[in-house]
């Protein structure tokens, strides 16, 4: 039976490049539409884009997956899915159906008309507010789909309220996004973020599970970072130092180059940071707002994707490097 899993996202048209470029990470896609993976895969009056994939995540990982259903039973009717479910076991856990909407055009009554119907076929008690176990159905190309549901838990809304703020900073969900981009697999592997100002890349990063470090040249983002960390309760990971003189080997790094329009940085000195972040890993995520795909090529990298993330009239480009 495939696909294994059905993970819905969204997200905001200025984000949409980014949110793609997270995906193909995620999901280990080159492009889209390649390997046993569908990229904004669509069918007739799909209204919400969708991932389908062998590979099981939690949605919070990502800011554009709202949801993700483990395919449990696949039918050509909602009939026979009502039929089948009767098969589940609860062992006394309560339950709820939702329908999780691909397709608009199924009307919001029919919508809930088949979450009734499907629900009525599960043995055991309901329970609207909070349900032990969540199951949701949905239509993709035609076939009725019905699995475990896990709804994104929007984690890193929370580290909005960051005791230390910097005007320049990236998003908290720019910043998962593009910490997920550099690690899209966690287990075993370390990374550094050398210029990690108040430490908005290495909040996300921490709080999924990813071991990375930082360090910034600049005494107060060190001090911001740490009160960062400190009250979102992760481990102190910071360091005081000028990235051109780190050593040591990491599997990937984010750098998001330093931007303040009292301080633009000459391309000698840009050049030296991205020479130094070559030294340091052979997979870079980098983030600028200036395009220095020459620099990038310089210091001895090549760029494998890209996207560009905008605000307005305001953007930033990110580059991923080996």
């Amino acid at each position: 039976m495939a696909p294994s899993y059905v993970y819905m996202y969204n997200c905001h048209e200025e984000e949409a490049q980014l949110c793609q470029l997270e995906l193909r990470s995620l999901f280990g896609m080159e492009s889209e539409g390649v390997g046993e993976y569908s990229l904004n895969h669509q069918g007739p009056n799909l209204g919400t884009h969708c991932v389908v994939s062998s590979i099981g995540m939690d949605p919070s990982r990502s800011p554009f997956i709202k949801q993700r259903l483990a395919v449990s039973f696949e039918g050509d009717t909602v009939q026979a899915i009502a039929s089948a479910v009767n098969a589940i076991e609860l062992q006394g856990a309560t339950f709820k159906v939702v329908f999780a909407a691909l397709d608009k055009s199924i009307p919001y009554n029919e919508q809930r008309q088949i979450e009734r119907e499907v629900g009525a076929g599960i043995r055991g008690k309901a329970e609207m507010r909070s349900p032990d176990r969540l199951f949701g159905i949905t239509c993709l190309d035609g076939r009725w789909l019905f699995g475990e549901c896990m709804t994104n838990e929007a984690i890193w809304l929370k580290h909005n309220t960051k005791p230390q703020q910097y005007s320049t900073a990236l998003s908290t969900r720019m910043a998962r996004a593009v910490a997920n981009i550099a690690v899209p697999f966690p287990e075993g592997i370390t990374a550094i973020d050398p210029c990690c100002g108040i430490g908005t890349v290495l909040i996300e990063a921490l709080s999924m599970g990813i071991h990375m470090i930082g360090t910034d040249i600049n005494p107060l983002a060190v001090r911001g970072a740490r009160m960062n960390l400190a009250h979102f309760g992760f481990p102190d990971v910071v360091a005081l130092q000028d990235m051109r003189t780190l050593t040591g080997s990491y599997d990937a790094a984010v750098l998001d180059l330093p931007y303040n329009l009292c301080s633009v940085l000459s391309p000698s000195d840009q050049l030296s940071m991205l020479e130094s972040l070559r030294g340091l890993t052979a997979k870079a995520v980098i983030v600028t707002t200036e395009t220095i795909d020459a620099l990038v090529i310089q210091a001895g990298f090549t760029i494998s994707d890209r996207s560009v993330v905008k605000k307005g009239s305001f953007s930033r480009q990110v580059l991923v490097c080996y």
